[in-house]
């Protein structure tokens, strides 16, 4: 594959995956005015970030079989046509329900190009150059926490928080067509894939009898749903708790998420001289140590702006460096399967995420207490995961030769 056709595949899968963090984080700043306008709190609007997470965890189960009977591309488009029209639903709501609604529907729609560009990886790069590969797409993956909340501050003050909803579908569109010209098909359609629900089932149980599979996807998810909690609780904690302007929250966001970027793309160099299980081991105990000190600032009253940015700086650099190789560590056994396997690790990270973000939610709008506390619960948990689960995977013998590749 020409440099050239590389890096612009790598892009175009990066814009696909990139649709749903997108529509996570450009709408943040307006929770406020969503609110005000749609006469509810801070709390109930974020259900609508709860919804969309529990409609992409359960959208990728259904679009994994797909991806495996008719190729990427049909379910693709099938995907962005239904966010597309959610999209512009939303700009017709008057209640908080229907946009809740229409949430789900949209990540339906947008779970779609996350499934696809995951197993695509998979179709069209060699074992070794995966996890490289994944840390470019979150290099793209990581450009819209930067850009999204920032523009989204400035679209809401400019337009107002409904225009936000404008410019995703009109982004969705975009992503369509180009999907259309420029990607190509990598996986031949398969008419002996049955969608009835028995040989799904049994396509799902292939994949979650691989100990190396649902080690690292577990890994994954439960370092994502602290994550999400952070997203979750950021509007509230900085314009409400620190005061801060829409805009200067999305600069904020930004700010934080170049920390995330550094670290993926870190991750590259990295793996030059360590191989993906070391710097998953290395990394999540550092955040184990981070967001339990975390947790113990807030909980004896020790934390200000300044050493919250700093923890949370912290765990996202752990998670930038984490993310790309449990990702090519969970797919690396499969080559059939590989779009089941993406639907489910990406179904475990958006249930556990949607768990993390409503549990937030339940809490005081004025406490920052939440949030460390599912930081550490989850990154403990998560390395508790990975000591039981290195065990699982040395015996046994069927996935040791899928999973030395980049276990050195």
């Amino acid at each position: 594959m020409a440099a050239k056709q590389r890096i612009g595949l790598i892009l175009l899968l990066g814009c696909l995956s990139a649709l749903g963090p997108f529509s996570i984080d450009m709408y943040l700043p307006g929770f406020v005015d969503i609110a005000e306008n749609l006469r509810t709190s801070e709390a109930t609007v974020a259900l609508s970030l709860s919804s969309f997470f529990i409609g992409i965890s359960a959208g990728q189960l259904l679009y994994g079989p797909l991806l495996d009977k008719f190729g990427r591309k049909k379910p693709l488009y099938i995907g962005l046509v239904l966010y597309i029209a959610a999209s512009f639903g939303c700009l017709a709501v008057t209640d908080v329900n229907q946009l809740i609604v229409l949430r789900f529907v949209q990540a339906i729609g947008s779970c779609a190009t996350a499934v696809a560009s995951i197993a695509m990886v998979r179709d069209l790069f060699t074992l070794e150059e995966s996890p490289k590969v994944f840390a470019s797409l979150m290099l793209v993956i990581a450009v819209s926490p930067m850009l999204a909340p920032t523009a989204g501050g400035y679209l809401i003050a400019a337009f107002g928080w409904r225009y936000v909803f404008v410019f995703l579908g009109l982004m969705a569109t975009v992503i369509l067509v180009a999907t259309a010209i420029k990607l190509p098909e990598s996986y031949q359609p398969d008419p002996s894939y049955s969608l009835k629900p028995k040989p799904i089932l049994t396509s799902f149980a292939q994949v979650l009898r691989e100990p190396q599979f649902y080690t690292y996807a577990l890994i994954s998810a439960f370092v994502f749903s602290g994550l999400f909690a952070y997203v979750s609780s950021s509007p509230v904690l900085f314009m409400k708790v620190y005061h801060l302007s829409k805009t200067d929250y999305g600069w904020v966001f930004a700010g934080l998420s170049v920390v995330f970027i550094g670290a993926s793309q870190v991750n590259s160099l990295i793996l030059r001289w360590i191989g993906s299980r070391q710097i998953i081991t290395y990394a999540l105990v550092a955040q184990c140590v981070f967001s339990l000190l975390f947790l113990a600032f807030a909980w004896n009253g020790l934390i200000n702006f300044g050493s919250t940015l700093v923890f949370i700086g912290l765990f996202l650099c752990c998670l930038g460096l984490i993310n790309p190789n449990a990702a090519a560590l969970s797919m690396a056994p499969f080559s059939k399967n590989a779009g089941s396997a993406s639907a489910l690790m990406g179904a475990f990270q958006m249930a556990l995420g949607a768990g993390a973000s409503v549990l937030v939610s339940l809490f005081s709008e004025d406490s920052l207490l939440p949030m460390p506390v599912v930081m550490a619960v989850a990154s403990s948990v998560a390395l508790l995961a990975l000591l039981v689960g290195s065990q699982l995977i040395r015996r046994d013998i069927i996935g040791v030769s899928g999973s030395t590749f980049v276990g050195h």
